[in-house]
């Protein structure tokens, strides 16, 4: 057999392995990013406290109808009830990196959110008020979703009255 013969003959094994692999599972496409109108963004309330914090769970419920994925932090802003930002955004807690994480169709992702104590700052620093919620941006998305959720916060830039940790499986 000829060079040239040879070299059809491997392209039409690779073009008939291709053409199979999908069917056996061999290979599947990534699912896309999860965006902000296909989830529900809420905050299981059984905090979790600690000296000066407390600790709660962010939940992220895939209602889109199909797969998605989240990898990285979300960006979290406390809001004024006119839906303003309080101060700094949530600072990020990278005791556990970001890894991609695949959301089915109504499953859900988290990501632990640490509330500090607002009064644990000069208030010369964080002048305290009342929030009325959270604004949280998933990763990679340019849309907020809105927790309501009164929480006493810093509403000068500074403090880190807030910090997250990456999305992860439940």
């Amino acid at each position: 057999m000829s060079f040239h013969a040879r070299c059809l003959a491997a392209l039409a094994l690779v073009a008939a392995a291709i053409a199979v692999a999908p069917a056996l599972g061999a290979q599947t496409a990534a699912a896309p990013l999860c965006e902000t109108p296909g989830l529900v963004v809420w905050l299981n309330t059984q905090g979790d406290g600690t000296a000066g914090s407390i600790y709660y769970t962010l939940e992220f419920t895939n209602l889109s109808g199909h797969a998605c994925s989240l990898n990285g932090y979300p960006y979290i802003y406390g809001v004024s009830l006119a839906g303003a930002n309080l101060g700094t955004a949530a600072s990020f807690d990278h005791s556990r990196g970001p890894t991609a994480v695949t959301i089915a169709k109504g499953a859900t992702a988290k990501a632990v959110l640490r509330v500090v104590e607002a009064g644990n700052f000069p208030a010369a620093t964080c002048h305290p008020v009342e929030a009325a919620g959270l604004k949280v941006y998933p990763p990679n998305q340019t849309r907020a979703a809105s927790i309501p959720f009164p929480l006493q916060a810093c509403s000068r830039k500074g403090p880190a009255y807030l910090s997250v940790g990456a999305v992860q499986k439940t």
